[in-house]
């Protein structure tokens, strides 16, 4: 199977023709286009329209997602319809707090017969969210969902909450979330970092959210893509490892062993397992560059 790249997700303001126009020739790995915060409400119909034509196009080569309104708001009824005819390959659901909003959703793109492929990625912005973050992605993944995307500013505003530039305030809530997503198989998506003038910054956060087990962050602006598709690549001697292991393993004297030694370290199946995962995205990046 191939490896979904997610290393990078630029929001894609729908309202704005240039910024569409411009990111078909991006090297993101998926655009989100945005429907809702970044959409005034008496402009939300002419945004939805636009965006309608313009995936219509088919001009960008990766994952493509786009983020509703509230699926309760005529306007996010309206977004999911649009959404379902555009081929896309997830609809992010905002805000949510509980499984109900991912049940509804399911259930509106299973009437509308969307191909099982089309999933729903969910928001945790929110108080709530966070504290039923295991739930919503246990209950989830019952139904189309694929991963959890965080929102740090919004959890940030609702909790007044003041963190220092490592996020040290913000860690516990961030690896909460980050451990419902893998306890349930998700994927799980870092938030914005919103100075994209600020580079050392910008890098500093992406290699902590890698740490943390992040598969990529989302991004506010085309310029912070080359740093995050670098920050969550395997690196070159993360790579020369996993080639070590896999041929390590491929020897017929180690044929059928649970574990083997490699220049003095003992190492496991689990580690070939984790080994042919970086080989794979390897891959996939290879692939993402020349499809672009």
């Amino acid at each position: 199977m191939t490896e979904l790249l997610l290393r990078s997700l630029l929001f894609v303001p729908a309202a704005n023709p240039r910024a569409l126009e411009k990111s078909d020739g991006l090297l993101a790995d998926g655009l989100i286009y945005d429907l809702e915060d970044s959409v005034a409400p008496e402009a939300k119909e002419d945004a939805r329209e636009a965006l309608r034509d313009h995936l219509a196009a088919g001009g960008f080569s990766g994952f493509r997602i786009v983020r509703i309104n509230p699926l309760e708001t005529r306007e996010g009824a309206e977004d999911l319809l649009m959404a379902r005819g555009a081929g896309i390959d997830a609809v992010l659901l905002p805000k949510v707090e509980d499984e109900d909003g991912l049940r509804d959703a399911a259930r509106a793109l299973d009437e509308m017969d969307a191909p099982a492929k089309l999933r729903l990625w969910a928001m945790i912005e929110t108080p709530r969210g966070v504290a039923k973050a295991e739930k919503i992605a246990r209950k989830g993944v019952r139904g189309r969902l694929s991963a959890l995307v965080v929102g740090p500013n919004d959890i940030r505003l609702a909790t007044n909450l003041r963190p220092d530039a490592e996020r040290t305030e913000l860690l516990p809530w961030l690896m909460q979330i980050v451990l419902a997503a893998k306890a349930n198989g998700l994927s799980v998506l870092d938030g914005v970092y919103g100075d994209f003038r600020d580079v050392d910054g910008f890098e500093r956060e992406c290699a902590a959210g890698r740490r943390m087990g992040f598969d990529g962050k989302t991004l506010i602006h085309p310029r912070q893509i080359d740093m995050a598709n670098a920050a969550f690549a395997p690196s070159p001697a993360e790579i020369a490892e996993a080639e070590a292991i896999v041929a390590a393993f491929a020897r017929p004297q180690n044929a059928g062993r649970g574990v083997i030694q490699i220049d003095g370290r003992m190492i496991e199946r689990l580690h070939l397992t984790e080994a042919r995962r970086v080989l794979a995205m390897r891959d996939a990046i290879a692939a993402r560059g020349a499809a672009a």
